[in-house]
């Protein structure tokens, strides 16, 4: 998979770009604040349908304009596919591939695979959970769309359910109405789990044998699957649903005390080990940027072996925050796949003299210069 064209209009910092993309390794510098990370965020949103900066989609827009145009051209298994965006101050998002409107973001799902590493993502380990869901949803999203409506599912159920349980707090007659939203919770909560499991079980291989690639064989990384629900081992999607019901059950009058859910994939997470030794609370600052580093390469090959292709790999001025060792096995990672990278200092990547190179400077893209 790669993208050969991109056209913004009107987007961020960028009143108008038009760049061909080579299909091997492309390298955007400048210095910073010039509009490199806007490309790749632009890329983006066709594989997530939603930038990973911002929720508000009007923050895309350039100031002083009305709306952004964002239209791409990239090859999935040897077909030409194209897409378009148009984000307005003053209407819904219009989404489009191959001309055909996209109504839902769900619908987007899987026409378009990427693999995003930024610096933000070297907080996988020492943030909240929140940021580990969100890695989980977006990665699995891309390869199974079903997962995405599942999980938009819950998320309007949750709501609800928590809307619900304050107000029985003052009104017990509702109590008795709990029953349907429970179902609705579990029906669609336990896909989640399930799917969460399926994936961590693939990832943690491939993660593992990267990361002992990196060390040299000293370390031996393991990834543990916390889900929200009590279990020993999750073995079947039926499985889920008995446990998630009778835990729903067990802590109704918790839960209506604290007007809150607390049993489901919304408490979800996921563990680092090194060694058998946590890596958020005992492992190096180095080691836990090793850990994500092998998690993203993970994620790299999972796409590759799911869909048959690699997805595009964006890196975001990823580079000066690795050391030399990680920077060397990231360089060898990326030959035979395309991947845009944006950096400050072009001077690293001599090695590559069939890379394509942009320049960008305030929001102007130059190509070829060096």
């Amino acid at each position: 998979m790669f993208v050969s064209n991109l056209e913004l209009s009107g987007y961020r910092n960028h009143e108008y770009t038009n760049i061909n993309f080579g299909k091997g390794i492309n390298i955007i510098y400048g210095n910073n604040a010039q509009g490199k990370t806007n490309i790749l965020e632009s890329i983006y949103l066709f594989a997530a349908g939603r930038s990973h900066r911002t929720k508000k989609d009007k923050e895309l827009i350039k100031f002083d304009h009305n709306y952004a145009n964002i239209k791409i051209i990239f090859e999935n298994k040897d077909r030409i596919n194209t897409g378009e965006m148009i984000i307005s101050n003053d209407r819904k998002k219009i989404i489009k591939m191959n001309e055909v409107p996209i109504n839902k973001i769900g619908q987007l799902m899987g026409f378009f695979n990427v693999v995003m590493f930024s610096p933000e993502d070297l907080n996988l380990i020492k943030e909240g959970p929140l940021q580990r869901r969100r890695f989980l949803d977006i990665s699995i999203s891309q390869m199974r769309p079903n997962y995405f409506y599942n999980l938009q599912q819950f998320v309007k159920i949750l709501e609800q359910r928590n809307k619900l349980l304050k107000t029985i707090s003052v009104k017990k007659s509702l109590e008795e109405t709990l029953s349907i939203w429970d179902e609705k919770l579990v029906e669609y909560g336990s896909k989640i789990i399930w799917y969460r499991e399926l994936y961590i079980r693939k990832l943690r291989e491939f993660a593992k044998e990267i990361h002992n690639n990196i060390t040299l064989n000293n370390e031996i990384l393991d990834i543990a699957y916390n889900p929200g629900i009590k279990a020993d081992s999750i073995e079947s999607l039926n499985q889920i649903k008995e446990i998630f019901m009778n835990q729903l059950l067990n802590n109704k009058k918790k839960e209506i005390e604290a007007g809150i859910t607390m049993v489901g994939p919304h408490r979800d997470d996921m563990e680092f080990s090194i060694n058998n030794v946590a890596v958020k609370h005992f492992a190096s600052q180095g080691q836990q940027r090793t850990v994500v580093l092998s998690l993203k390469m993970a994620e790299l090959e999972f796409m590759k072996e799911y869909t048959g292709e690699y997805p595009v790999l964006l890196l975001d001025d990823i580079m000066s925050e690795l050391d030399k060792n990680r920077q060397h096995f990231l360089m060898n990672k990326i030959e035979n796949k395309q991947v845009i990278i944006t950096c400050t200092d072009i001077d690293r990547f001599n090695i590559y003299e069939h890379a394509s190179i942009f320049k960008v400077e305030k929001g102007m893209v130059m190509e070829g210069e060096k």
